[in-house]
């Protein structure tokens, strides 16, 4: 799946020098490319060439591992004459690490200098030996910054592949865990990783992964945001159809559930599909804690999702076109609030919406140390200054800051900003048609809903199309208690559906 242009390979030359000056020129004679030629006193009439990137490898290990066996190596008098049984005596005998191999072409170096390897040359042999060096310094593995538990593992991805496949590693200790990386990007040549536990998960999925990932074609991939864009079924929604997720034991569980992960390197935030809308309001913390908290905190987050997108609306039409619907003391209240306002309910609305956006932008670019307090200070501020004023009301201020409040309950940020742009939608349509506008508003995007699909499994599942066994609604709505819940949640062709033989509570004794 590598993204590389299919070129005509560059053989090496038995000319140390000249594959020394190769990599050099291709290289543009860059400072951090390291070149060191020396001798060794078992074959002092060949000359050796080590070359590696400084800041990608780790130089300890090149010292003590490379440079000094190969300095001090004893070999016997018949090997130092030919070349090519030198290159397999420093293989087996001499270089003291794991990662080695074995490079014809001068592509194949350039690939593996890029990637932290160190490469070896020697005079008069045609073939060169790599060496996995790589020792460049990550991010120590911290608490995840976008998915806060209480109750839970407190470890997230890094930028590195390789540690976040061991975090997934040791959660899922099974061989049944198969792992296929891939190099994505003509010139980033990106490592992307894909995940799936083998007996669980449908193949046709799988391969749909592969497919999906072979046919991107892109100079460079930077994050896992670029692959969730080729990869997702739908272009022009505003629902993501991939779930995002930094940390390891959210992946985890969603690989015993049959489904594929992608991890990009260089990047912390991994991707999971197929996945449906339910998905995005169920927080790992919901496994965690007893099944009646976790089920009463679930039924607030769809209660704060809808009233994210419809409040704002619902206050414009009732204040807009529907008076009569609300009790007379509080239409009185209301009224002597709006006397001095000089805009209708949309535009007030609108303007403290896009306010109070434009405070949470500013909020999250600014510097850590003083963003919070300026977005409080901003927020009350102008929300009191804009009330005395007589620019909005004191109603819509308290509207908008519940909406707003209600938006982050969300466990999800790519879902809370759909509900946030879908508000403005439906706030306009309730501007203009009361709770007409509003209703058409909510049935479109129920339609669209409906429509979308998350590699081949129907959005909306198990609502829509219904499931018609009774096991894959157990962890929806409610999260019923473990021992009851049989069967993934997936309504797909899993190879094996059933998380467990038993869906009864084990009795217990009685003393």
């Amino acid at each position: 799946m590598t993204q590389t242009k299919k070129t005509a390979l560059t053989p090496l030359s038995p000319s140390l020098r000249a594959n020394v000056q190769a990599v050099n020129a291709r290289f543009g004679g860059s400072s951090d490319l390291v070149v060191r030629l020396f001798r060794s006193d078992a074959a002092p009439e060949r000359e050796l060439g080590m070359l590696y990137i400084e800041g990608l490898v780790d130089t300890d290990v090149i010292n003590d591992s490379l440079l000094a066996p190969l300095m001090s190596m004893k070999l016997p008098p018949h090997m130092e004459r030919k070349s090519d049984r030198l290159v397999e005596a420093l293989r087996t005998s001499v270089v003291s690490i794991g990662g080695v191999k074995e490079a014809v072409a001068l592509e194949e170096g350039l690939q593996q200098l890029t990637e932290g390897w160190c490469l070896i040359f020697i005079d008069g042999s045609t073939v060169a030996l790599m060496a996995a060096v790589g020792g460049a310094k990550e991010r120590a593995i911290g608490i995840p910054q976008t998915q806060t538990v209480i109750r839970g593992p407190q470890r997230g991805f890094v930028e590195e592949l390789g540690t976040n496949i061991s975090l997934i590693r040791r959660i899922i200790r099974s061989p049944d865990l198969h792992v296929q990386t891939h190099k994505i990007g003509t010139q980033t040549h990106s490592n992307v990783a894909v995940l799936y536990l083998h007996g669980v998960a449908d193949q046709g999925i799988v391969k749909e992964v592969y497919r999906r990932l072979a046919a991107i074609d892109l100079d460079g991939i930077l994050e896992s945001g670029y692959i969730e864009e080729y990869i997702q079924d739908e272009t022009f929604t505003m629902f993501p159809t991939l779930l995002n997720s930094e940390r390891p034991d959210s992946v985890a569980a969603g690989l015993l559930e049959g489904r594929v992960a992608v991890l990009v390197d260089g990047t912390p935030i991994a991707l999971v599909a197929p996945t449906t809308f339910f998905s995005f309001f169920q927080s790992p913390e919901d496994y965690y804690q007893r099944f009646d908290i976790a089920s009463f905190v679930r039924m607030i987050r769809y209660a704060a999702y809808v009233m994210s997108m419809l409040l704002p609306a619902l206050y414009i039409a009732v204040t807009t076109f529907h008076q009569e619907m609300l009790p007379t003391t509080l239409l009185i209240s209301l009224a002597a609030q709006r006397e001095g306002v000089p805009f209708p309910g949309l535009v007030e609305a609108l303007i403290m919406e896009m306010t109070f956006e434009v405070l949470r932008e500013a909020g999250l670019r600014m510097p850590r140390a003083i963003g919070p307090a300026i977005s409080i200070v901003g927020a009350l501020v102008l929300g009191q200054s804009a009330v005395q004023a007589g620019i909005v009301s004191a109603g819509m201020v308290i509207v908008v800051s519940f909406t707003a409040i209600s938006n982050f309950v969300m466990p999800e940020n790519n879902m809370a900003a759909t509900s946030r742009i879908i508000r403005f939608g439906i706030m306009i349509m309730a501007g203009m048609l009361g709770f007409f506008g509003i209703f058409i508003s909510v049935l479109f995007v129920l339609v669209h809903l409906v429509s979308l699909r998350s590699f081949g499994v129907p959005y909306m599942s198990p609502i829509a199309p219904g499931a018609k066994n009774s096991g894959l609604w157990r962890d929806v709505f409610v999260r019923v208690p473990w021992w009851s819940i049989v069967l993934r949640p997936l309504d797909m062709k899993l190879r094996n559906p059933r998380r467990q033989k038993s869906g009864r509570r084990p009795p217990a004794q009685r003393h």
